[in-house]
């Protein structure tokens, strides 16, 4: 009669690692392999298997600041079991090295859902063939100049191009009232912009290039590289207005009302809106999926969730503030729509084509890459 098995046979067979020193008896192994330990070792090898099942997720590059988007990215996880692998990039660079490492990565994609903080590049991105179209059901109730005829991409959560104005610095009567102020001589060295070589300062400027001309906007850009003082961000644009380094300066509302909500002597202006002007720019973030994306599914499903009226209600009422643009949000808007005020035709479309263009103009006039 064979002797009894002991518990160090059980713990040994269902020991997850690898021990070179253990070892069976070879009687009991050839009662026992057929019903106890082949099917244990199946059963392991198809666990192994099923586990990328079991936890699921889905990568997302993002060019929105982390402290707007990973609070809503966990609200996702908690309510699908799906987590979410963000990258972020830099404040100098974002948007741009997103899309560039988008590209480069074509013939593997790694990012499933791409939520850009503008909507230029994601034009780009379309042209190159590098957009994989999802027809969301909650993304198709949005406005049709927010979304692609053809699925592709779509447009959500808007942010206004303005003059954010220290009171202290300036007094109500010498107020700037157009983006064309940044070039007046009479503000030198008291005027600040980002470097128009990333993010929406980048979409801004091939919006001029597209709108007024390439002659135009060159010349306006050489001036204003003349007299403004550049900055790395648009963060950093407002922050310098905020602490009177600087008299005004062009950003976005998102940083902008930061500064407005700690307590700063600042105030927004919304530029060029006399008959003639060119208007306010008004920019969505765009959310699209990535063709040959290792997680469609996933990717689907957040797409559908940060579509939502729920989340454009969130980042109007966060920090942020945005604009929602679905015509059912129900949201508290702190910041003037397109609605309330003379917004510019953006012609994306155009400014995409133009971007090259633009963008090496700027590179060799202020530098970087």
């Amino acid at each position: 009669m064979n002797a009894p098995i002991s518990n160090t046979f059980y713990s040994s067979t269902l020991r997850p690692t690898y021990d070179p020193n253990w070892s069976v008896n070879p009687v009991l192994l050839s009662h026992f392999s057929k019903f106890f330990f082949l099917p244990t070792l199946v059963l392991g090898l198809l666990g192994g298997c099923r586990h990328p099942e079991s936890a699921p997720e889905v990568v997302v590059y993002t060019a929105l600041d982390r402290e707007f988007s990973a609070p809503i990215f966990e609200e996702f996880t908690e309510r699908t079991g799906i987590r979410v692998r963000p990258k972020y990039d830099s404040e100098a660079s974002k948007t741009v090295g997103l899309v560039n490492l988008i590209m480069n990565e074509r013939e593997r994609p790694r990012c499933d859902v791409f939520w850009n903080n503008e909507i230029i590049n994601t034009y780009r991105l379309e042209d190159e063939g590098l957009l994989q179209a999802y027809r969301s059901p909650v993304g198709e109730e949005y406005p049709a100049e927010y979304r692609s005829p053809e699925g592709t991409w779509y447009g959500f959560a808007a942010r206004a191009r303005i003059l954010l104005v220290n009171r202290d610095l300036v007094s109500e009567a010498d107020r700037p009232t157009s983006i064309r102020d940044l070039a007046d001589p009479k503000w030198s060295e008291r005027v600040g912009i980002a470097k128009p070589l990333f993010g929406t300062t980048a979409s801004h400027a091939a919006c001029l290039f597209a709108t007024l001309g390439s002659e135009s906007a060159e010349e306006f850009f050489h001036k204003v590289a003349e007299n403004a003082r550049i900055y790395p961000g648009n963060r950093q644009v407002a922050q310098a207005v905020a602490t009177g380094q600087i008299a005004f300066g062009l950003t976005d509302t998102d940083d902008a009302m930061v500064e407005i909500e700690a307590g700063m002597p600042v105030e927004i202006i919304y530029p060029d809106q006399e008959p003639e002007g060119l208007g306010t720019l008004f920019i969505p973030n765009t959310l699209t999926m990535i063709e040959g994306c290792r997680h469609p599914e996933a990717a689907r499903q957040l797409i559908d969730f940060l579509l939502s009226p729920e989340i454009e209600a969130r980042l109007a009422e966060g920090p942020s503030a945005q604009i929602p643009l679905h015509p059912g949000s129900q949201a508290a808007v702190r910041v003037a729509t397109p609605q309330q005020k003379k917004a510019m035709s953006p012609a994306f479309a155009e400014a995409a084509d133009v971007w090259e263009r633009s963008a090496q103009y700027l590179r060799t006039l202020m530098g970087g890459s």
